[in-house]
């Protein structure tokens, strides 16, 4: 749970990681307002995305020189990747509270640690557009099964004040991936998106 700007070692674990603390407790109003009450949220994340848009292939020059992001930039990219997570865990009913808008690390039950720069390979930062391609095609799959899953999880929570575990754990399953995906393509790592392991508690 860090947005820590020193290098770390490269470890088998993934650098993005999907943590979970959610006690699968839901506010039936909230529940049923869920979508509306994401307005405030969906416009800040379109702004956020249009500024990150704009100087992304600044980032990625940067990159290409220098082999890694800069601290300060990994760190804005980090807390977009992460805001993202967090809203996507709201509107999805994987998690109840309103969310902050900063992408805080440790600031919502369902998060990301995301591990600090890293040195790349500078090949893969040249084609990371085109190497994202089969992981953004099965993201958008993945995606398509969140969107079943919280509407399903909808009924659910308004029925019984609680979120499906099971429901939660195919959806958190396809967010961390979604992350994943999010964080390479942004450069934040090199290691490409893992259909392996489980949210850490």
């Amino acid at each position: 749970m860090t947005d820590a700007p020193a290098l770390h070692a490269a470890t088998t674990e993934h650098p993005i990681r999907l943590v979970n603390h959610d006690d699968l407790k839901r506010n039936r109003l909230t529940v049923f307002f869920r979508m509306f009450l994401a307005i405030p949220h969906a416009v800040w994340w379109l702004l956020w995305f249009i500024a990150l848009s704009v100087v992304s292939w600044i980032f990625w020059i940067i990159a290409l020189v220098t082999g890694r992001l800069p601290d300060g930039v990994h760190t804005f990219v980090s807390r977009f990747t992460r805001y993202s997570t967090h809203l996507y865990a709201y509107t999805s009913l994987f998690a109840d509270p309103f969310p902050g808008f900063l992408g805080e690390a440790g600031s919502y039950p369902v998060d990301l640690e995301i591990d600090g720069p890293q040195q790349q390979s500078r090949l893969g930062i040249l084609f990371r557009m085109l190497l994202a391609i089969p992981a953004f095609l099965l993201a958008y799959v993945l995606r398509m099964l969140i969107s079943v899953l919280a509407f399903v999880g909808w009924f659910y929570a308004l029925a019984t004040g609680r979120m499906s575990e099971g429901i939660e754990g195919l959806g958190l399953f396809a967010l961390r991936f979604e992350a994943q995906t999010l964080g390479y393509a942004l450069l934040i790592t090199g290691k490409y998106p893992s259909l392996g392991g489980a949210p850490a508690a």
